[in-house]
């Protein structure tokens, strides 16, 4: 009973992890002049990728290197088919007022550059170098959408709808000590609830005999993306659809570029021939899934959360079988 016991409480840890991080990641955009959307591609996407992170750099030093990979492939997976299609069963996400397709275009490319370097065989030092070369530029190209930001507002201050104090959740009173500490309850706690989880539900998992290759895909990819559906299912009940949608586009870049970057660089991660036969193409096809969301303003209403999720227990049992 001990490794459910421990289950439950990783997922607890992370359900108010997330709480805790969306409410300093937005707060945090109110105060210093940041929209929402720039607060959740950068510190919310980093903080729920943590745990991808710790997972994949060490599986390459533990000399399971096809974990890691499992690991950011499947994650990226089910960010989008899971991660959007949970919350929006439970809340509509209305993604009107989302400006993320710059944003997503740049998850594209940083998918398409993946499958690139993947059909290389290897991801190598090379392979390394280039991903985090690709991660520093969207992170620059960020930062200068965050300054252009803050002069226009400097010279045209935002109406009364578009403030940011208008989101629900958003306090403009609330003080810097207070803010900081949700941040760092939310980035330490996400990490640490994965970790909890992912480790016991691998240990109920190998109790089933469950391969290594299937782990990865499906247990600990589900487990390292709950950091990211919990954040996700807080900014939808707070109506925060640019929190969310931002929230795991960020995530995916991050998971390709900076994790597969950083792992690459500890050790070398073959690329098994099951991946670019078919889950690589399963990656990018749930990142077009979403385009009428991002260009076309459709809203994620519990019709699409429906299909998403759905899709995703397709995927999980075709993998299984």
């Amino acid at each position: 009973m001990m490794p459910w016991l421990l289950s439950a409480l990783g997922l607890v840890i992370l359900l108010l992890a997330g709480d805790a991080l969306v409410k300093g990641a937005v707060n945090l955009s109110l105060r210093v002049g940041i929209p929402a959307l720039i607060v959740s591609l950068t510190v919310v996407a980093f903080g729920t990728s943590a745990p991808e992170l710790l997972i994949s750099v060490n599986a390459v030093l533990d000399n399971k290197p096809g974990l890691a990979l499992g690991n950011v492939v499947g994650s990226n997976t089910a960010n989008i088919l899971l991660v959007l299609g949970i919350p929006a069963i439970l809340s509509v996400l209305h993604t009107s007022g989302c400006s993320c397709s710059k944003s997503y275009l740049q998850m594209l490319a940083a998918t398409v550059l993946f499958i690139l370097l993947a059909f290389r065989g290897t991801f190598d030092w090379i392979a390394a170098l280039i991903l985090l070369a690709a991660l520093v530029l969207m992170l620059t190209d960020a930062f200068r959408d965050t300054l252009a930001h803050r002069r226009d507002a400097a010279i045209a201050p935002l109406s009364d709808a578009d403030r940011i104090e208008d989101v629900e959740g958003a306090d403009p009173s609330m003080p810097w000590w207070q803010i900081m500490t949700f941040l760092v309850l939310g980035l330490v706690g996400l990490p640490l609830g994965a970790d909890i989880l992912v480790d016991n539900a691998s240990i109920i998992a190998e109790r089933y005999g469950v391969s290594e290759a299937v782990i990865g895909l499906t247990l600990v990819a589900v487990g390292t993306s709950l950091p990211e559906l919990a954040t996700t299912v807080m900014a939808a009940l707070r109506k925060q659809a640019d929190v969310a949608l931002g929230n795991v586009i960020g995530s995916n870049m991050f998971n390709l570029l900076g994790i597969i970057g950083v792992a690459a660089l500890v050790g070398n991660i073959p690329v098994d021939p099951q991946f670019l036969r078919f889950d690589l193409w399963v990656m990018l096809g749930t990142a077009l899934l979403i385009i009428p969301f991002v260009f076309f303003k459709f809203d994620i209403n519990r019709f699409w959360g429906i299909v998403l999720t759905f899709t995703y227990v397709a995927y999980v049992s075709f993998i299984l079988i």
